[in-house]
C-alpha cells in the first residue's frame, strides 16, 4: 500500500454533538454553496459549505450554520428534497429524517418564521435508509428492518408498499429512471420494482451477506454497488445478475457504500466504527488499491458533493470532509 494515500481530513466542522448522519444536497439548490446537512442525538442542522477546490477566493473551507431543527430524538438517516431552493423567495428548505422510535418526519422551512413538520407512521421497526422522488420530490421512499418499503406521499399517506424477504437496508430512486426504485436487503438480493404496475422488474445477487449499504450510480445507470460482509461489489445490470468485481476491502466487516456523483469509476466504502476508529476507503475502478484511505474517530454517515470529487464522513462532535483525485 502507498504510504501517500493514508491522508488526515482536508477539512473538518466542529459540531455540538455526535453526528450519526450527514448528508450532502444531492439537488441543485441555486446557490454557489451546497448545502449540507447532519443529525445528532436530538436535532438537525443545516449549513453552506464552500470548498477552494470550486472558490479560488476560499481558503480552506467555509462553512455557515443556516439553521438547527429540534428533532427530539436520535437521527438514522436524512433525505434531501429537489424542492429546496436557496434562490427562492422566500428560500425553501425540505428534507426527511428517520429516527429511532420508526417514524419519517418531514421538515419545511423558508430559514424565517415558516418551519413546520409532519410524522410519518406506518413503519413497526427500525427505518435504515429513505430517499426524495427525484423529479419533483413529491413522494418519499423508506426501507425497514420490518421487511417492507414503503411509499409515501408529503402528507404521509402511503402509496405502495412493497413486502421485502429480508430487513431493507437501502433505497435509491434515479433521476433517469424515474419510476423504477431500487431496493436492497440484507440477505444480499437487490431488486428494482417498477412503481406503475407495483411489482418487482429485475433482481440481483451477491451471493454472500449480510449486505448493509448499496447505490446506484448517477453518472450510468447500470452500474450498482455494494457492500456485503467485508467486500464491495459492482454489478453491470447489462451484463449479469451477478457482481462483475468484487473485493475483500475491510477487515472487519464493511459498512457503507456510495458513488461519486461526479465520475462514474470512484466510489468510497466505510468499515464498521472499531473501537476508537473508522476506515473510509475511496476506490477507483482503474486502481487495484484503494486511491486514498483515511480515519474518522468511530466515524458514521457517508455522503459525496454534488460537483467536486470530496466525501464526507460524520464523528464525534466533527464532521471529517476528504478530497481525491478524479
Amino acid at each position: 500500500m502507498k504510504q501517500d494515500s493514508i491522508r488526515n481530513a482536508a477539512y473538518t466542522v466542529d459540531c455540538e454533538d455526535y453526528v450519526h448522519v450527514v448528508k450532502f444536497n444531492p439537488f441543485d439548490s441555486g446557490d454557489t454553496c451546497s448545502l449540507i446537512a447532519y443529525g445528532g442525538n436530538n436535532y438537525v442542522v443545516v449549513g453552506t459549505c464552500r470548498f477552494q477546490e470550486e472558490d479560488a477566493e476560499v481558503e480552506g473551507m467555509q462553512y455557515k450554520t443556516l439553521r438547527t431543527f429540534h428533532h427530539g430524538i436520535r437521527v438514522d438517516a436524512i433525505a434531501w428534497s429537489p424542492e429546496t431552493r436557496l434562490d427562492a423567495l422566500p428560500p425553501q428548505l425540505r428534507f426527511c429524517t428517520a429516527a429511532s422510535d420508526r417514524k419519517l418526519r418531514l421538515f419545511t422551512s423558508d430559514l424565517q418564521d415558516k418551519n413546520e413538520y409532519k410524522a410519518f407512521d406506518g413503519h413497526s421497526d427500525y427505518i435504515n435508509d429513505l430517499v426524495f422522488a427525484p423529479k419533483e420530490g413529491q413522494e418519499v421512499a423508506s426501507v425497514s428492518d420490518d421487511h417492507t418499503c414503503r411509499v409515501w406521499d408529503l402528507e404521509g399517506n402511503e402509496k405502495a408498499h412493497f413486502v421485502l424477504r429480508s430487513p431493507g437496508m437501502s433505497v435509491c430512486w434515479h433521476p433517469e429512471e424515474a419510476f423504477k426504485l431500487m431496493v436492497a436487503e440484507k440477505n444480499g438480493t437487490i431488486r428494482f420494482y417498477d412503481l406503475i404496475t407495483q411489482q418487482a422488474i429485475l433482481s440481483l445477487e451477491c451471493e454472500q451477506t449480510p449486505l448493509m449499504s448499496a447505490d446506484w450510480c448517477l453518472k450510468n445507470t447500470l452500474k450498482i454497488g455494494a457492500v456485503a460482509g467485508s467486500d464491495w461489489l459492482i454489478w453491470d445490470v447489462a451484463r449479469s445478475s451477478y457482481p462483475q468485481d468484487k473485493r475483500p476491502v475491510h477487515v472487519d466487516r464493511a459498512r457503507l457504500f456510495r458513488w461519486s456523483r461526479v465520475n462514474e469509476n470512484l466510489f468510497a466504502t466505510t468499515g464498521y466504527p472499531g473501537k476508537t476508529t473508522t476506515q473510509l476507503l475511496v476506490h477507483h475502478l482503474g486502481h487495484p488499491q484503494p486511491i486514498l484511505i483515511g480515519t474518522a474517530a468511530v466515524g458514521s454517515g457517508l455522503t459525496w458533493h454534488r460537483t467536486l470529487p470530496l466525501c464526507a464522513v460524520g464523528g464525534d462532535h466533527k464532521i471529517f470532509f476528504w478530497v481525491t483525485e478524479m
